[in-house]
């Protein structure tokens, strides 16, 4: 199978360690983390992704506000730089080692963190960062 991501869950993923929105989320993110971790391959989207699938019925959408739109712009321009190629809807993509270590140098270093600024979570990307990744569900395959 296929998992399908926006272009920011590229950034979400390197430091994800198992906390989000709600226990649906955080299940469905970790049975993500977990296919990602086996080295199923990555199908990038325009819009909601299978993270974004237990939000989906949430009166408040999220997912659609136009300040995520654009850290999937963002995140798509940084990465894509990062990578050399493009990182677009219908791109595929497999996270290898090297791919993951070096999305996750050019976090720690900033370099890819521009799609970050306003979301909820930076603190907590900045702190695992920070902390050299540790119990994070995708580690390095």
């Amino acid at each position: 199978m296929t998992i399908r991501l926006r272009a920011h869950h590229l950034l979400c993923l390197l430091t994800y360690v198992g906390k989000g929105y709600s226990p649906a989320f955080t299940a469905n993110y970790d049975a993500i983390a977990e296919r990602l971790s086996r080295g199923e391959d990555i199908l990038l989207v325009s819009g909601p992704d299978d993270v974004c699938a237990p939000l989906l019925d949430e009166p408040e959408l999220h997912c659609l506000n136009d300040s995520v739109i654009e850290r999937d712009r963002l995140a798509a321009r940084d990465v894509g730089v990062l990578l050399a190629r493009p990182i677009r809807a219908g791109a595929r993509l497999s996270l290898d080692a090297a791919t993951l270590a070096s999305l996750r140098a050019a976090f720690s270093a900033g370099v890819t963190r521009e799609a970050c600024q306003g979301c909820e979570w930076a603190s907590l990307c900045t702190i695992v960062a920070a902390g050299g990744y540790r119990d994070v569900r995708v580690p390095t395959l």
